[in-house]
């Protein structure tokens, strides 16, 4: 099969690796040359990720499209290339809107009775805001639409008082016409990824990932500085009875989707969850894979992706169809120094014999590679992933990985460790006890 990947991050790169192993053959449409995705593909395009045009032009020659990160599927990409004939794996425009737009959300899982909903409020003008924030104080105000994972503002954190929240709440109303307000949630949070074909939804291993900067939990929110999964395909802090649970919710999702807006939802779609001490509660909703949560489960999957792919967009996906390995992941992202308050690019190196000599993997995110030189930009920058029969030798194997690749870098050493599995075990017991 002929298989056009759009995207160049470390996600991307995954994808890209999953395609090659099941006998694909790639043709990669990127807003900068990623070194790992061009040395995998048969042809490589470089273009904004915007211009849809030439995205069609280039799929012409491919059987399939699978798009990675979520603004092309929520500008409509899907839309575009399956006017022209091309088959996707990816939402909708309509359908995105579970990750574009919060209120939509929100609202679908109010009106068709999913549970999970936090308690919330979608304001489109300032009527009542300052009356809801004296009775709500504890809470997140979350812009409606894409954000990058940026612009969530938490009460006590980034908002110390109504003034400054109704100040907020005002800027975004202006520019995106309403804003969600949310009870701030405590709990220990956890992703669940599925592939769905329309109708059938079916969900991969547990993965948890890590916001902050720094060690211990410390430091500014990220896009995820690393994430682990376990060899049992659950987490060690939450109970198995959850894991039904979410994928219920994600079912109710997509057909509650499809009713609303006649469109069947077909790609990947990824929960975000929160397990409180009221329950599980969904913080998001995404319309792709997670970075780094792909990283996580695509190379452990024992089955062929694109065998995946096809049955997504034929209809006919069922759990005998994905298979993953019993083994346990760690993923430890590697960025910039002074990232994400004022990265400093640099150029890196990246021994990739060695890594693999040890049993890593290398993914690479936001870089671009000229004259032979991998630089980086001011986001994260390489992705090193551990697999092992146990989280401790996957966490080994990602930690030593690091020796390897050079450049003025940072990253969480304690991503996957003991230690930190603890802390989140002993938080989810304090909070249910």
């Amino acid at each position: 099969m002929k298989v056009l990947l759009i995207g160049q991050g470390a996600r991307e790169h995954v994808i890209a690796e999953s395609v090659v192993k099941s006998n694909g053959v790639l043709y990669a449409y990127m807003k900068t040359r990623n070194p790992g995705i061009a040395k995998l593909s048969k042809e490589v395009k470089i273009g904004s990720l915007n211009d849809f045009n030439n995205i069609v032009d280039f799929a012409k020659k491919v059987d399939f499209c699978i798009i990675g990160p979520e603004d092309p599927l929520a500008e409509g990409v899907v839309d575009r290339l399956e006017d022209a004939g091309i088959p996707c794996i990816g939402p909708h425009s309509s359908t995105a809107r579970l990750e574009s737009s919060k209120s939509f959300t929100r609202l679908l899982l109010t009106k068709y009775m999913i549970p999970g909903n936090p308690d919330y409020k979608v304001f489109e003008d300032m009527n009542d805001v300052r009356e809801y924030l004296q009775t709500h104080s504890n809470i997140v105000v979350k812009p409606d639409g894409l954000t990058g994972g940026k612009g969530v503002k938490v009460w006590g954190e980034h908002l110390s008082n109504i003034n400054e929240a109704e100040t907020y709440i005002r800027e975004l109303i202006e520019k995106d016409g309403k804003v969600v307000v949310e009870e701030k949630l405590d709990g220990e949070e956890f992703t669940l990824q599925a592939f769905v074909d329309g109708v059938n939804v079916v969900g991969s291993p547990l993965v948890q990932d890590h916001k902050r900067a720094y060690e211990g939990d410390q430091g500014p929110n990220t896009g995820g500085m690393g994430s682990y999964s376990f060899p049992d395909h659950g987490l060690p802090f939450i109970n198995r009875e959850y894991i039904p649970q979410a994928l219920d919710i994600l079912k109710k999702t997509v057909n509650a989707v499809k009713k609303e807006t006649g469109i069947p939802y077909k790609g990947i779609l990824y929960g975000q969850f929160m397990l409180t001490r009221n329950g599980l509660k969904l913080v998001e909703f995404n319309c792709r894979f997670g970075d780094p949560e792909a990283i996580n489960i695509l190379p452990i999957l024992e089955t062929s992706f694109t065998d995946i792919c096809l049955r997504i967009l034929d209809g006919n996906l069922s759990e005998k169809h994905v298979l993953f390995d019993d083994k346990a992941t760690v993923v430890k992202y590697l960025a910039p120094v002074g990232y994400p308050v004022s990265p400093v690019p640099t150029e890196v190196t990246v021994s990739e014999d060695d890594i693999r000599k040890l049993g890593g993997r290398v993914y690479y995110a936001s870089v671009s590679e000229k004259d032979g030189k991998i630089l980086t930009t001011t986001s994260r920058s390489i992705a090193v992933l551990g697999v092992g029969s146990t989280i401790e030798e996957a966490e080994r194997i990602a930690e030593n990985s690091i020796c390897y690749i050079g450049g003025e870098l940072f990253h969480r050493r304690d991503i996957g460790t003991r230690k930190l599995i603890q802390k989140r075990i002993d938080h989810v017991k304090q909070l249910l006890s």
